[in-house]
């Protein structure tokens, strides 16, 4: 049962990549009909578009490929012939392409061919001309873009200079802080020793006073007493 199973999934698999090959095989055709209209930079873009397509095609050809050892054995003789033929329209569409990659006249113009005439010389000639005036344009834009990067360099060298002269003015004040509260504990005991002085010497003093009255009265009450 599970063989059946196996196989009915690999013949659906087959089916939905043939037909996801179709859909890649039409659209390479029709840009294959396009490419020889065209000339230049939409040629050689077409072209590109093309391989990649083909690309495409030998992906779900490998695909496919793997798929076909699923296939019931009453289904392989028609499932390889179709196989084959869509390998057959591939290299016969590969073949294509690369004819119509090789035809340099149509792929870079009629000024690139092996024997140019005069006009074609002349134009050349501009086109290098013209080639040498960008590069020089070019040139000029990547001197100034380096002068730009020196010039930025050297701002970012002076303000690391001022961040590491600030920062040896932060942990100078931070010294002299510290330094500062170590004073100012120092002064804070002085004081407190001083009030608890002040305070032992009122109390002796209050201590006098009061002996000193109560002497006094008692030289009063010694007097009058008869």
């Amino acid at each position: 049962m599970s063989n059946l199973i196996d196989a009915d999934a690999g013949t659906e698999r087959f089916g939905s990549y043939e037909a996801e090959l179709k859909l890649v095989q039409a659209d390479l055709n029709q840009q294959l009909d396009e490419i020889p209209e065209l000339s230049g930079e939409p040629r050689k873009a077409a072209i590109s578009k093309a391989e990649r397509a083909l690309e495409e095609a030998d992906e779900l050809l490998g695909q496919m490929a793997l798929e076909k050892a699923n296939i019931p054995a009453n289904l392989k003789s028609k499932i390889n012939s179709r196989y084959r033929n869509f390998q057959s329209d591939m290299d016969g569409a590969k073949r294509k392409l690369s004819s119509l990659a090789d035809d340099r006249r149509a792929l870079f113009g009629s000024r690139y061919t092996d024997n140019p005439s005069t006009d074609d010389q002349l134009e050349q000639r501009q086109q290098l001309l013209s080639g040498t005036e960008r590069l020089g344009r070019s040139s000029g834009r990547l001197r100034e873009s380096q002068r730009i990067a020196l010039e930025t360099e050297q701002i970012g060298a002076n303000t690391l200079g001022d961040l590491h002269r600030q920062r040896e003015q932060i942990v100078h004040t931070r010294g002299t802080l510290l330094e500062s509260e170590t004073y100012t504990d120092r002064s804070i005991k002085t004081l407190r020793g001083m009030a608890r002085r002040m305070a032992t010497n009122k109390i002796i003093t209050i201590s006098i006073i009061t002996v000193l009255v109560l002497l006094i009265i008692a030289v009063i009450f010694s007097k009058f007493r008869p």
